[in-house]
This record gives structure tokens, sequence and C-alpha cells, in this order.
């Protein structure tokens, strides 16, 4: 038999009061689509990192086509035909896709040759894209199409996606299964990291399961369980949301009526007479793909952009459009946005500092203008406990914990507060299963005692388990609120796409 594509031998990696990798082993064959599993702070990330060149293990070894390599950097990566396609796109939106094309690659290549080698692949794999366009006009998956596109250019023979269909509508989600199995049919292996089981169920042959920085699993995941699977992960049993008992919802807590707001410059969505009403007990869901207006109309209802018309947004029947964010979190209404480093969090303040950012609206931690050490202490140690957040305490700064792990710990500092308003973007993003169902059960429970809760998300999975009723928000404009138990999944992706009936006028509605 012929040796592996990739074998890693016992990698270790350390950083400081952490263990990131421990003796990891694995191998993934020529033409074989491989999934890395594993929850947050599992290791998965470093592991990844040490592939692609972007850090050094302390101690282990890689082997290429059976003949140890040492793999100093990224383009030494690309060199011997590493490619990796990242959870977080990085293109300009004001560039057109060929330019964007161009500034990803090692070597320099005349536009009509360039041109004409992305023709090929486009038509060789079937996907459609005008290289011309410019970024911003692309749908997510397109733009997603975008890396791939240039990471083929350079010919892998081993592709890396790091959570490749986490912001994929289910028609997009399989035009690129498509799209990999046939790439891996020609020789090219993929190592495929994913929190979505069902997905490594249907797409690949192998996978290795990290638990603490060590494997301590493989399997071929077309024979297994996605519940096993899940509890391999996470050495214990997979706790399921528990719904309360239907019940009617109680009293209108947040109220938006006809919002219409202009998008954020340059490339932002216009928001055209956004309504709709969240009740006590209730979780409404907001689907839709990225791009649609969901950061515009987060931020109209936290308060970072006031609107003009106070009646626009009402909370417990007060107007509060004209109100700020800290005015808004004192009166109950509490946001989480979708970007967690830099908008949810501050990269560089400790936990503890932020903490004090948007809870000191809510919890006594800074009485009289003064912060209260002890106190911020207590809560951010309550909210780490309580959504079992890896880290080393309350002083450690937010940039130092992995996306998921921050990502607990943002939804566990809102939820720990007791909002009679909670509006969140992407709740369980980049979470694995374990924390993603202990998130959804705090919000069901929040819920349960009698706040409101508005789930804004591109994963029908979430809102299909979470919300009672469900709308779509499409290039800005909202569809009515269905029972979540009419609705099917390929109904909604396609509604998620704009097909669903006649959508306003653009700039319908009183501009609030």
């Amino acid at each position: 038999m012929s040796p592996p594509r990739l074998a890693l031998s016992r990698i270790s990696k350390s950083f400081p009061g952490v263990k990131a990798n421990e003796d990891v082993s694995l191998s993934v064959r020529a033409g074989e689509i491989h999934a890395l599993l594993g929850e947050n702070g599992a290791g998965k990330s470093t592991l990844v990192k040490i592939i692609y060149g972007v850090q050094q293990a302390d101690e282990g070894s890689i082997a290429w086509d059976g003949e140890p390599v040492a793999i100093a950097s990224p383009k030494a990566a690309r060199r011997l035909g590493i490619g990796m396609v990242f959870q977080h796109f990085s293109l300009f939106d004001a560039m057109t896709v060929i330019e964007n094309i161009a500034l990803g690659l090692d070597e320099a290549v005349d536009r009509e040759g360039l041109k004409r080698q992305v023709a090929a692949i486009l038509e060789s794999y079937s996907l459609p894209l005008d290289p011309e366009r410019e970024v911003h006009t692309l749908s997510v998956g397109e733009r997603q199409r975008v890396e791939i596109v240039r990471c083929l250019l350079q010919k892998p023979r081993l592709l890396i996606m790091d959570e490749p269909t986490s912001v994929l509508m289910p028609q997009e989600v399989e035009r690129l299964f498509q799209t990999l199995r046939q790439i891996a049919s020609q020789g090219c292996s993929i190592l495929y990291i994913s929190h979505k089981l069902h997905e490594i169920k249907t797409l690949c042959e192998a996978a290795t399961i990290l638990r603490g920085g060590r494997v301590v699993a493989s399997c071929d995941p077309r024979l297994e369980s996605t519940t096993h699977m899940a509890e391999l992960m996470i050495g214990a049993e997979l706790r399921r949301v528990e719904r309360r008992p239907a019940q009617s919802a109680g009293a209108v807590r947040l109220e938006v009526d006809g919002l219409s707001l202009p998008g954020d410059p340059p490339f932002g969505t216009d928001l055209a007479a956004i309504s709709f009403e969240a009740r006590a007990g209730e979780i409404l869901g907001i689907a839709g793909v990225a791009g649609n207006g969901q950061s515009e109309l987060l931020t109209a209802l936290s308060g970072e952009r006031p609107v003009t018309r106070d009646g626009a947004i009402l909370l417990d029947g007060r107007p509060i459009g004209g109100l700020g964010a800290g005015a808004r979190r004192s009166l109950g209404l509490a946001c989480v946005p979708e970007e967690r480093n830099g908008h949810a969090a501050v990269p560089d303040f400790t936990l503890a500092e932020n903490s004090v950012l948007t809870a000191r609206h809510r919890v006594p931690l800074a009485p009289l203008g003064f912060i209260s050490a002890g106190d911020v202490a207590r809560f951010t140690d309550a909210v780490i406990k309580r959504f079992d957040v890896r880290t080393t305490g309350p002083s450690a700064p937010a940039r130092a914990l992995s996306g998921g792990n921050l990502q607990k710990f943002i939804m566990g500092r809102e939820i720990g507060q007791e909002p009679g308003v909670l509006v969140v973007s992407q709740p369980s993003w980049g979470v694995d299963a374990g924390a993603a169902a202990s998130i959804r059960q705090e919000l069901v429970d929040l819920a349960a005692k009698g706040s409101a809760v508005v789930v804004i998300s591109q994963d029908l999975d979430e809102l299909l388990e979470l919300a009672d009723r469900l709308c779509v928000l499409n290039e800005g404009r909202l569809s009515p609120p269905r029972p979540v138990a009419s609705l099917g999944i390929d109904e909604i992706g396609l509604m998620m796409g704009g097909v669903h009936g006649e959508a306003p006028p653009a700039g319908a509605g009183n501009h609030a």
C-alpha cells in the first residue's frame, strides 16, 4: 500500500498553562475526506495551524507521502500542496472576484492568464461564479467558492476546510458537498472540521476525535450515530434540550413597528418596514443568510444605532427607539452580536473587565460608579462555572480563549443578567455539540421564566429546535412569523434565498 498523504506522529504543543496537543497521531489517505472532531478547546485549531505552518510543534513529526517534512510557514505548506479555506473569509468587498483571487496567490500571474485558469476551474467543477463581480454583491456561498477556487488554482493535494457550512443555507451545503466529493475523487485529500455531525456522517469516510488535546477515538462516521460521536467528543452523555410544555405566550415584551433603516456603509442592507412582536415565554426565530440585514437589525434593537422614531421599538410597551444601548440594558433589553471579538468582547480586556462592559447595567458591579472588584470576580466566576468556559479564570484576557469558549462566556454573561428581552445572533456559532445543547437549554429556561428571546441564526437545525415561531429576513425585509410546526427545512431554505411570495416594495413603510 502507498503511504498516507499526511501522517502526524506524536505531535505535542503547549502554551503557558495549557497543553493544546499531546501525542496526537493521525493519518489521511490520498483522496480521503477525513473529519477532525472535538469540543471547543480540544486542540483542533492548534493542530490545523501546525499542519498549515502557522505554528510549530514542540514535539513529534510530520510525514508527507511517506517522507518527513518540516512545515515552517503557510507558504511552505502551499508549496507542498496544502491549501486551507478558513471559517472567516479573507476577501475585500470592494474588489472583484478575480482581484481577490490574485491577491491570494504566492506568485504573480497576468490577469488574462488568471482569468483563463479560473474559468477552467469553474467549468471543471460546475461552479457558478462571475470573476468580474465585486465581492460585496456575492452571497455567502459564492464568497466561499472564491476561497475554494483560490486554493484549487494551486493544485492542492490536501485541502483543509474549517467549519465550511456554518454560514450556508441547505441548498448551498449540498452544492459544496458535490464540489468536495469531486475534488476528492481526483485524488486530493480533504481534512474537514465541523461541529455539524449529521454533515460528517453524510460526507466523511474517516474521523479522528480529539478531547483535551489527545486522540480519544478514530471511526468511520458513516457507521456511527451522531449521538455517539458527540459523546466521544465530550466524554459524557449528550444533554438533550428539554422544552417546556406547550403553553400560550404571555404579554408582548418587544414590539418592532415599521422599522426602516439605511444599511451600514458602504455595503450594508437597508431595513424596510420591519415589524414583529416577541412575547413573554416565547422564542422567536429569525432565519436568514448573512448579509441580508441581520447586523443592521441587531444594532438597531441594541441601541448602537438609535432610530429617529421613538415608537419604532417598544420594550414592555415603552418606546425606546431614541435610547442608547446602556439605557435599554437598564430597562431589561440585552443583545449578543454575531461578532465575538471586538463587538461582543474586547480581546485585550480580561473576562472580568468584559463582564463590567455590559453587566453593570443589570448587576450591581459598580455601585455609585465605583467598580467592585470582588463582585465582578464573583459574577465572572459564576459565568465561567455555569457555562463550562475553559479558561484560567476571570483575569484571563478574552483573546486567550478559543472562539467557542469565548462564545460560551459571552452567552453566559448576558443570560446571567436575566434580561426581560434577549436578542442574540448566532448563539451557538462555532461551539461543539455539548456546549450548543447547554446554550440552547439556557435560552429555553430563560424564556420559561417569562423573558422574550429573539434568536437570529443561519443554523436551521438550531432554529427548528428552539423557536416557537419563525420568520425569514431576506434583503432587509422580514416575512410574517409562522409557527415552526408548519414549516419544513427545505421551505425555510427557499425563503432564505428570497422565494417567499411578494415582498413589499423597496423603501416601503415609515422611516424610523
